[in-house]
């Protein structure tokens, strides 16, 4: 009976911690990718903050930076959203995209909060599990 309840208690609190993310975020994300998807890169650029904005300047920059640096951001075969959290005062969201040839790769999101909503303010391609830091 211990073991049963010591199991309920911890799916109740990953359940708590999964609802504790802000899935808005993972919306702008996932719109993005759609937008990618569908080659609109103008809508795709909408998602950026304004500073990502202001360093490629337009739609045709960004698509040049992310066809080029992130394939896999363009054209994913499957994407899955990790943990959600914050550092240094910035919200960072982890997302597993494999791409179409089949490698996954994880990257993190950093999020900007404006009046508007989320926008994303920089992507990383962080290690993957069990490889070298």
């Amino acid at each position: 009976m211990f073991r049963t309840l010591k199991m309920t208690a911890l799916a109740t609190l990953l359940a708590t911690q999964a609802w504790a993310q802000d899935l808005s975020v993972q919306d702008t994300i996932r719109d993005q990718i759609e937008a990618f998807q569908a080659d609109d890169f103008e809508a795709a650029f909408a998602f950026a903050s304004p500073n990502i904005q202001r360093l490629f300047g337009n739609a045709d920059n960004f698509e040049r930076m992310v066809t080029q640096a992130y394939p896999m951001v363009w054209r994913p075969a499957d994407v899955r959203y990790l943990e959600q959290e914050e550092i240094a005062g910035d919200t960072w969201q982890k997302v597993l995209i494999t791409d179409q040839q089949g490698e996954t790769h994880v990257l993190g999101y950093r999020m900007l909060s404006t009046e508007t909503g989320w926008k994303i303010n920089g992507v990383q391609i962080l290690p993957k599990p069990g490889v070298g830091a």
